[in-house]
């Protein structure tokens, strides 16, 4: 049960120094739909595998994985789209719009960067209740995905924020410490949710992409086929490489 996540191609808003949000018109510069398109061919021999694609409502998140889709086939047999506000941008509230070298003075910057879990925009949304929409937004989509046998891979497209919030908690670390965590544009992070725990396989991706499998069983009853290997994974089974380019 394998979710690529994929923050969203470099926007407009990305090199305009000013925190978007939620902020209508808001779509992918001409880097952003360069890497919108290389998206194919990173994904490589894994575009065969993938059971659906989902995204955030907004713009710069439809245009980022449009290439993505009309590779994946016509709307008949190509896996579905679809759409999930859970995995929308963060609701900055009044901070939407503004320049960022403008927050930098505000009481609430040094509370974002350094307690997180604490940070309420005003009039929008905390951070620790976009982690709360968006795990529970992955993980139930993720029962639908990753398929009875466990081997469903499939794409959410979201936000840097919501991204590195799904993360921490698949690393099973307290929201105070994300910002340690980098989601660079277009970058893709792989977690796989077995019946145990998360496995986070990367994560600020921008080149080609490993995708895991699902362990083969074990008779090994010191080795349960779902725990992780003392001393590193081995390499025998856990991946499957992309092409190399």
């Amino acid at each position: 049960m394998t979710v690529i996540l994929l923050r969203h191609g470099r926007s407009t808003a990305n090199t305009s120094g000013v925190l978007a949000g939620r902020s209508p018109g808001v779509h992918l510069d001409d880097r952003g739909r360069a890497q919108a398109d290389d998206l194919v061919s990173r994904l490589g021999d894994h575009l065969g595998g993938i059971k659906a694609v989902v995204r955030s409502p907004l713009d710069r998140c439809a245009e980022t994985v449009a290439p993505l889709l009309a590779a994946l086939g016509t709307n008949g047999d190509r896996p579905p789209e679809v759409v999930v506000d859970d995995l929308a941008e963060v609701d900055y509230g009044g901070w939407t719009g503004r320049p960022i070298s403008e927050l930098l003075a505000e009481p609430l910057w040094k509370v974002v960067q350094q307690q997180p879990s604490a940070a309420v925009f005003p009039d929008g949304e905390g951070l620790a209740d976009v982690q709360a929409r968006a795990v529970r937004a992955i993980r139930e989509l993720d029962r639908v995905y990753g398929g009875p046998d466990g081997s469903g891979v499939w794409v959410a497209c979201s936000h840097g924020d919501v991204i590195k919030s799904i993360i921490a908690d698949a690393m099973g670390s307290h929201l105070d410490a994300f910002q340690r965590i980098v989601v660079e544009p277009a970058s893709i992070s792989v977690i796989r949710y077995s019946s145990s725990r998360p496995y986070v396989h990367t994560v600020n991706n921008t080149q080609k992409l490993s995708v895991p499998t699902p362990r083969p069983p074990t008779d090994d009853a010191q080795q349960a086929s779902d725990d992780a290997v003392v001393g590193g994974e081995t390499g025998a089974a856990a991946t499957i490489p992309a092409t190399s380019g």
